[in-house]
C-alpha cells in the first residue's frame, strides 16, 4: 500500500523553544499522537521522541527529532535505516516562512529553501528530496537577517491561534495525508484560511 511510514515533525529541544514558530511541526505529530492515544517516549537509537501507529490499517512510527533543528536528519536517518524505510515513505511537518500563518501547504520534493532542519533531512538521506512535506505556514519577518530570531520567537497570540488552527485543520485529514491520498485534500487545504 502506498503511503507514508515515517512521520517527523520538526522543532527545537528543551522548553525555551516550546510553542515557538520553528516548533510547529513538532506541534503537529504531538497533537497526531495525542488523537491516536500514541505515546511518545525518548528513542536514544533514534535521537528523538518515537512512537507506533496504526494509521488507516498501517503501521506508522511517529517521530519528534530532539536535536537541534541544523541536526533533524540524524534522528530521520536512523529510524530509515532501522526500518528500512525509503525516503518516498517519509512525510516532514515543518514550519514555512514563505506562507502566511493560518495557511498549510502540502509538497513533495523539492529544495529546502533555506530551512535547516531540511536541508540536513535531505543531506542525510543522501540528497534525495523525494520525501513528502506538510509546510505549515508562520509568515516571514520581511528580511533575511531577521529570519533566525523570528523562527525561534513564539508567534503573538492572534498569529499564534492562527498556527494552531491550521495544525487543527490539517489533522482533520491526517488519514488521507498518510495514506497518500492528497487530491482531495490539497483542493481544501490549499484553500483554508484561519
Amino acid at each position: 500500500m502506498a503511503g507514508f511510514r515515517l512521520l517527523v515533525g520538526l522543532g527545537n529541544p528543551g522548553a525555551e523553544y516550546e510553542d515557538t514558530r520553528h516548533n510547529a511541526g513538532a506541534q503537529w505529530i504531538e497533537a497526531l499522537a495525542r488523537m491516536s492515544q500514541c505515546s511518545l517516549c525518548t528513542e536514544k537509537k533514534f535521537f528523538g521522541q518515537f512512537g507506533k501507529v496504526f494509521i488507516g490499517g498501517q503501521e506508522c512510527y511517529l517521530l519528534i527529532p530532539t536535536t537541534y533543528m541544523n541536526l533533524s536528519g540524524k534522528a530521520v536517518q536512523a529510524v530509515c535505516q532501522f526500518y528500512k524505510i525509503s525516503p518516498q515513505e517519509v512525510l516532514v511537518v515543518h514550519d514555512e516562512l514563505d506562507i502566511a500563518p493560518g495557511t498549510v501547504k502540502l509538497k513533495k520534493g523539492g529544495g529546502h529553501g533555506g530551512h535547516n532542519g531540511l536541508k540536513d533531512i535531505i543531506s542525510k538521506l543522501g540528497n534525495n528530496r523525494d520525501f513528502g512535506r506538510v509546510r505549515i505556514g508562520i509568515g516571514h519577518p520581511g528580511h533575511a537577517s531577521q529570519v533566525a530570531s523570528y523562527v525561534l520567537k513564539k508567534a503573538p497570540s492572534d498569529e499564534y491561534q492562527k498556527i494552531e488552527q491550521t495544525i487543527d485543520e490539517s489533522l482533520r485529514y491526517y488519514e488521507d495525508i498518510v495514506a497518500d491520498n492528497w487530491n482531495s485534500v490539497m483542493n481544501h487545504l490549499h484553500s483554508f484560511k484561519a
